[in-house]
């Protein structure tokens, strides 16, 4: 089975390879693209392969963009960290979809669902991913999210985060009741998912949700130092460069 994976995390993108070679050693995967640029001159280039695990969110926009521009001849099985309402329309369409992280249980079962659905040689035009595109694109805000921390799992709705933020290169979020998960997911691909109307970036390190605010301060070189609840250990000022959006972000015009 030819295999091609689109995923801007080269970690993840590694990750998912070793497990598909520990499921199936015959699995050959082709390439692994990261924008979608590469894509799009990959699916001109060379033969279409049996199966594409592909992120949803990619560092340069959403990757539904690659089906705007090229009329992809295989079946994909989308890998995201996202458990949005809209992805139901893809089983619907015998199209599978895997939470992050990527567990081996998961892949098993969605590669045995691959072969199922091949022998029916569905045809390409009975996949319209023009109309699932437009789809999660109306439902493009997450409603929650699943993490796992140890041998748990837990979805969390998205109303109850009060903020994102990074450390020592981790991703992680912090609820209203001021419990901490981690997070599979950069803020970098977390950002344009996100509901504007409700959170903010305020700088590189943290993303925050309107109600969290419990006070602010104008600060140094006409920054806005935001003091949160539930309480964090870090400083949450707004940065020089992204001060006057959120002023702009809070009331409501951004």
């Amino acid at each position: 089975m030819n295999v091609l994976i689109i995923e801007d995390e080269q970690p993840t993108a590694l990750r998912l390879k070793k497990l598909l070679h520990e499921v199936d050693p015959e699995i050959q995967v082709l390439d692994i693209l990261d924008t979608i640029d590469s894509c799009v001159k990959w699916f001109i280039q060379n033969p279409h392969p049996d199966v594409i695990f592909q992120d949803i969110q990619l560092a340069d926009g959403s990757s539904f963009e690659i089906f705007n521009q090229v009329d992809i001849k295989a079946p994909v099985i989308f890998v995201t960290a996202f458990d949005q309402y809209a992805l139901q329309a893809f089983k619907v369409n015998s199209i599978d979809y895997i939470l992050k992280p990527v567990k081996k249980i998961d892949l098993i079962a969605s590669l045995n669902k691959l072969r199922k659905f091949q022998p029916l040689k569905k045809k390409e035009s009975e996949i319209d991913y023009t109309i699932l595109a437009r789809l999660l694109k109306t439902n493009e805000h997450p409603k929650r999210f699943v993490v796992r921390y140890g041998q748990k799992i837990k979805a969390i709705d998205i109303e109850h985060i009060a903020y994102f933020y990074t450390e020592s290169g981790n991703s992680f979020f912090k609820t209203f009741d001021n419990h901490l998960y981690p997070l599979d997911l950069s803020l970098d691909k977390l950002e344009p998912t996100l509901d504007t109307s409700v959170f903010y970036r305020i700088n590189r390190q943290v993303i925050i949700n309107y109600k969290s605010i419990q006070e602010m301060y104008s600060y140094s070189k006409s920054r806005v130092r935001v003091i949160l609840n539930p309480p964090c250990d870090f400083e949450t000022i707004a940065s020089t460069d992204r001060s006057g959006n959120f002023k702009q972000w809070l009331t409501g015009k951004l």
